[in-house]
């Protein structure tokens, strides 16, 4: 049977009316803010005073878009008779997000942490050239980081807290034994 003419813009304009009558799921962006997930990747914040300079963020980033300067500055002894001590300062720390491909690389070796994934993703700029945000823009981007998910409650104890826990019931028992127990004999009263 042969189709019938005009039949495919009746289903056509079918579609468009079914289309017509439905609510729209478009958000509009600026009037509208995203719902984002909680732990999503915006930028990279920089938490500055556990950063030690060690540089290992710009040596393993693969675009090398992390730039670091610092200087050595000199820590006098704490003590009569001890010796100085030298410790890297820093200066500058900037990251090139026109260059940067948000892999996390970064924020992954990073020993101290010193680096952590903000979920801020407005930071769009008119002119590429100032797409380098230096230390005191990361800086405001790590306050918007969100705290790290709950413990499962029923994960096991991690090892170090263990540890610690352990020693400090140990050191309570002992200063309670110390409490309690009777003077010495024949010692000072």
């Amino acid at each position: 049977m042969p189709p019938i003419p005009g039949s495919g813009l009746a289903k056509g304009l079918a579609v468009t009316l079914r289309t017509m009558t439905k609510k729209t799921v478009t958000a509009q962006y600026p009037e509208t803010q995203p719902e984002l997930p909680p732990r999503s990747r915006g930028v990279i914040g920089l938490f500055e005073e556990n950063c030690t300079v060690c540089m290992l963020c710009a040596r393993e980033c693969p675009d090398w878009c992390i730039y670091i300067d610092s200087h050595k500055e000199t820590v006098p002894a704490p003590a009569p008779g001890g010796r100085e001590r030298s410790r890297n300062v820093l200066d500058r720390f900037a990251i090139d997000f026109a260059l940067c491909m948000y892999c996390g690389i970064c924020i992954e070796v990073c020993p101290f942490d010193a680096l952590f994934w903000s979920p801020e993703f407005e930071y769009a700029e008119t002119d590429i050239r100032e797409l380098t945000h230096e230390r005191d823009k990361l800086r405001e981007w790590m306050w918007t980081v969100p705290a790290p998910p709950a413990l499962d409650p029923g994960a096991e104890e991690p090892k170090e807290i263990g540890a610690a826990r352990k020693s400090a019931e140990k050191l309570a028992a002992a200063q309670a034994d110390d409490a309690t127990a009777p003077p010495a004999e024949g010692g000072p009263q």
